[in-house]
């Protein structure tokens, strides 16, 4: 029942207001965003690569009003390109977009949102690394999937996000593992209404191990967003049975969650991306988190006092 509250909160600007005005949020906010800034994210990076970790970086803010505002955020992520240049990661540290930041919900929006991500997607792959389309609310998938059959036309290796608890997704799973994208599987963060998606917890667990089958048994390159222990073994098992090697699948997780588990995987031959995210519009994101797992309030307000 938190879930929908959580993501109403999200959406209250007097809500966003007292929450970033709490002493205890900054703590909570630091360690999951490690900074606001492409210069207070690199020895991160620098540090979680040198650990044998991947990533996906993730520049925040999703509430653009203006045109102007969805060329920022292009020229963010272009910031963020040269510099992951400057460290010769390749594939290590590639980059994760919310069409939406880039104009989609303005008037032209799918033309708009295009002509943003296309020039951070050739960016990418002139520094030997990729993009990948996330998911958002169901009525904007449509124009995503365009997006990317799109960008994969001239850059193949652009990755899109899927959501378990949505009706569509086995679907849309089979078409793109059929031509061979990569797909990141997530549960699924937004409010949906039950015509569009699960509505319970069982039911996309269900969904997420079906889906999960269909890309391990595709031609695609699955990347297993989770951090439930149970679907990582069956992840692992699933790869075993469609005849995958460790590195023909990979891992993702949050940026500051299961932290241990990140490197435990790492060890044991698998390729682990961690997402990161930073920036100044850290509140939707953030929320959103908590209304994925709503324990996660619980799991926040205990990492404010320990360090593990």
């Amino acid at each position: 029942m938190l879930g929908p509250v959580i993501l109403a909160a999200s959406r209250s600007d007097r809500i966003r207001r007292l929450v970033s005005a709490a002493p205890v949020t900054k703590q909570v906010v630091d360690r999951f965003i490690p900074g606001e800034s492409v210069d207070q994210v690199v020895p991160i990076i620098q540090d979680l690569t040198d650990r044998g970790l991947e990533l996906t970086m993730d520049v925040v803010g999703e509430d653009i009003t203006t045109p102007e505002q969805a060329a920022a955020a292009r020229d963010a992520y272009l910031e963020l390109v040269g510099r992951l240049k400057e460290l010769d990661l390749g594939t290590r540290a590639e980059m994760s977009v919310k069409l939406s930041m880039f104009g989609q919900a303005l008037d032209g929006g799918h033309e708009l949102a295009l002509a943003n991500v296309r020039p951070v997607v050739e960016a990418a792959a002139a520094i030997g690394t990729t993009v990948t389309l996330d998911a958002e609310d169901h009525t904007t998938l449509d124009s995503m999937f365009a997006i990317h059959e799109e960008l994969r036309e001239d850059f193949p290796e652009t990755g899109c996000v899927i959501q378990a608890y949505l009706y569509r997704t086995e679907a849309d799973a089979r078409r793109l593992a059929a031509n061979g994208s990569r797909v990141r599987l997530v549960k699924g963060a937004y409010k949906e209404p039950a015509e569009v998606a699960y509505q319970r917890k069982p039911e996309t667990d269900k969904a997420y191990v079906r889906v999960l089958r269909i890309l391990m048994e595709g031609d695609g390159y699955p990347m297993v967003g989770s951090h439930d222990p149970r679907l990582i073994s069956i992840a692992q098992e699933l790869g075993r049975r469609a005849g995958r090697k460790p590195a023909e699948y990979e891992f993702q997780m949050l940026y500051g969650i299961r932290s241990d588990e990140h490197l435990r995987l790492a060890a044991e031959g698998h390729r682990m991306r961690v997402y990161t995210a930073y920036g100044t519009d850290w509140y939707g994101y953030f929320m959103r988190r908590l209304a994925e797992k709503p324990a996660n309030l619980l799991f926040f307000a205990r990492s404010v006092l320990t360090k593990d």
